[in-house]
């Protein structure tokens, strides 16, 4: 029998996307009876989750300080999330239904070798201005998707972890050229090669 436990992949979700993750895991343990003594209780993970979705808001209007709020609000977050997840696995055990009940995601510690195909950019588009859409043909067995991109003659930037094989990149320039690609993580093995990459204008 596998035996799971919970994922710590949460820690390299960019900003929006980890703040949709602790609210889900909020959600999913608010009344749930499989954890009914939560290692951090919900209001204080509540009030954390929410200075960290406020600090966002306030960092998208430039300025040092407001980014330095926004990061100390991000570990904060970050490190109620990992205690909550190691209770979530001291009750769920072998449970994976449950332990899925709480909102995290599961790490299988089979360490049978399955190698990741190469993920494909299917699709980049414009869903809004400021905006890339990254759609990718999903990947068996990945359980994760890392994006990173590049632009005039920049370096490579990593732009997240992401559990979803549709991605929307934000906070873009309006008429700049990226090159965006994605690889897919999961396994023992680990990652898969990047994509081949793949180039669009921000609009």
């Amino acid at each position: 029998m596998s035996t799971y436990r919970t994922s710590l992949a949460f820690a390299r979700l960019a900003d929006a996307a980890l703040n949709s993750y602790a609210e889900t895991v909020i959600t999913k343990m608010t009344g749930n009876p499989g954890f009914t003594t939560p290692l951090i209780s919900l209001t204080v993970f509540t009030t954390a989750q929410t200075a960290f979705s406020e600090s966002i808001v306030a960092a998208m209007q430039g300025g040092k300080q407001a980014t330095a709020t926004k990061n100390a609000a991000r570990d904060t977050l970050l490190g109620l999330m990992r205690q909550q997840a190691a209770y979530v696995q001291s009750i769920a055990g072998d449970d994976l239904p449950l332990l899925l009940s709480a909102g995290f995601e599961a790490a299988s510690t089979n360490r049978a070798q399955v190698p990741l195909s190469k993920p494909v950019v299917d699709q980049v588009d414009n869903p809004m201005s400021t905006q890339l859409g990254v759609r990718l043909k999903p990947v068996y067995t990945a359980r994760a998707y890392e994006v990173r991109m590049s632009y005039g003659t920049s370096g490579w930037q990593a732009v997240g972890v992401f559990t979803q094989s549709r991605v929307v990149i934000p906070d873009l320039t309006p008429g700049t050229t990226y090159t965006l690609q994605a690889r897919a993580i999961g396994g023992s093995t680990g990652y898969s090669d990047w994509s081949d990459p793949v180039s669009h204008m921000a609009m």
